[in-house]
């Protein structure tokens, strides 16, 4: 399975260290496209390509032949709010998380979503039994 996985470059690094947590954990259940998101060397000026065009369309292709996106949306960016949008576009099944308690509100675009899950969550191993429970039942019905 592929997995791309969406959270926030350059609206902010503060969730790094989670995107790592993250990323390897759907390491266990097949291939993460953007394993570089979680990164802790990757800063906020998302220098990671040699230009934007480059980034926009690598990440597109990755997007394309990705079989899930998980997106990480308590970070606000519009750059995992454009990959949603054309994953779910691409009729791709769209997994966003969304840390509670931190005095930010989840976007109505994200939650409104009929083509989107969603889980709501407080720490990262509150993270893995849905995360397995949704990717498990993913991969068993291909």
């Amino acid at each position: 399975m592929k997995i791309y996985f969406a959270g926030s470059i350059r609206g902010g690094r503060q969730d790094a260290a989670l995107y790592e947590q993250i990323i390897q954990y759907l390491k266990t259940f097949g291939e993460v496209l953007t394993e570089h998101v979680g990164d802790p060397a990757l800063t906020s000026i998302g220098d990671d390509g040699p230009n934007d065009q480059f980034i926009h369309d690598r990440d597109l292709e990755w997007l394309q032949s990705s079989d899930v996106i998980v997106a990480e949306v308590t970070a606000v960016s519009m750059g995992v709010g454009y990959e949603i949008g054309r994953a779910v576009e691409m009729r791709k099944p769209v997994l966003c998380l969304f840390r509670e308690g931190l005095n930010v509100n989840l976007s109505a675009m994200i939650a409104g979503c009929a083509a989107i899950e969603l889980i709501h969550y407080s720490e990262f191993e509150q993270l893995k039994k849905p995360l397995h429970k949704y990717l498990f039942s993913f991969k068993a019905s291909k």
